[in-house]
């Protein structure tokens, strides 16, 4: 007899409580399921079902083995869709958010692409800059970048997350390069988003209030700011990168440079992530690493 035999019949027998009804259930014969458990029980030698005419009760052996056999069909079963899955096409509504600036420049473009090739897919992407509850509004995906808070939800990485203080030469040559994080604060510090700069110091991770005469909400405009060499910036390598290369701005403070972050795909925990989730999260995170802004090249040199 085979190991996986009357595992199912046993299951529904046990959660029907007769074999009439776990027949139905299966869509098979009572005779079958009857034949079914009597082979699993002489393979097993032990009792399963105590039967009468109305009702079939489990025995303590039964009551054993009914948990061992949910969670063997249960593992059965996933591996089946995960294979099956592989091939299956994405489609449906895919609701996703993702921050406004980095979504516009890498995510949107990206879910274009991966719409392009599957037409039966539906997205609806919110860009914004809030932290929104994906379980709360029913969404099935998230890009976010930097560090994670959200401990409910399964995360990715799709790509590294590098942040550099810099400035023009322009600038340096006129206010001095910093030497140290203290002298930060003689210096016009552009602030985007937050005026709490992260850094390193004696191997922890510190974060330091800046200041400065210029401030908005978008890495963008912070990044022309100090390309006019305004003062001082922080920003991730994909805006910067191509500015260090050809020296139109500097990296600072080398040594105090934070911990590199990510940029992170998250989706609600479930046993089975659906075709549509897991292809896009795979697709993207080839793609961005595909991607000029994220090859793996050392900016400071």
């Amino acid at each position: 007899m085979n190991r996986w035999e009357g595992l199912d019949e046993f299951v529904a027998v046990a959660e029907c409580g007769q074999f009439t009804a776990a027949a139905e259930r299966l869509g098979v014969s009572s005779s079958h399921v009857s034949r079914q458990i009597a082979r699993l029980e002489e393979c097993l030698q032990a009792r399963l079902l105590y039967r009468s005419t109305r009702k079939v009760s489990l025995t303590e052996a039964g009551q054993t083995f009914l948990q061992h056999c949910r969670n063997l069909l249960d593992a059965r079963d996933e591996a089946w869709r995960a294979v099956s899955d592989l091939s299956a096409e994405p489609k449906g509504l895919l609701r996703m958010t993702c921050g406004v600036a980095y979504g516009e420049r890498f995510v949107v473009p990206l879910v274009n692409e991966f719409m392009a090739l599957h037409p039966q897919l539906g997205v609806e992407i919110q860009l914004t800059n809030r932290t929104l509850d994906l379980l709360h509004e029913g969404l099935d995906l998230a890009i976010r970048l930097g560090r994670l808070s959200d401990e409910r939800l399964v995360a990715t990485r799709l790509a590294p997350r590098v942040m550099y203080l810099c400035a023009t030469p322009a600038y340096l040559a006129r206010s001095g390069a910093p030497q140290s994080l203290g002298e930060l604060t003689r210096h016009n510090c552009l602030i985007g988003s937050s005026d709490l700069w992260t850094f390193v110091e004696d191997d922890r991770e510190t974060q330091l209030r800046v200041q400065g005469n210029w401030r908005c909400n978008s890495g963008a405009a912070v990044l022309d700011a100090a390309l006019r060499g305004f003062g001082l910036c922080q920003l991730p390598d994909y805006y910067v990168r191509e500015y260090l290369h050809s020296g139109a701005l500097v990296s600072l403070l080398e040594q105090h440079r934070p911990p590199n972050t990510a940029v992170w795909a998250l989706h609600p925990p479930q046993r089975n992530l659906s075709p549509k989730v897991r292809q896009l999260v795979d697709f993207l995170k080839q793609r961005l690493g595909e991607l000029p802004e994220y090859r793996q090249v050392d900016c400071s040199r």
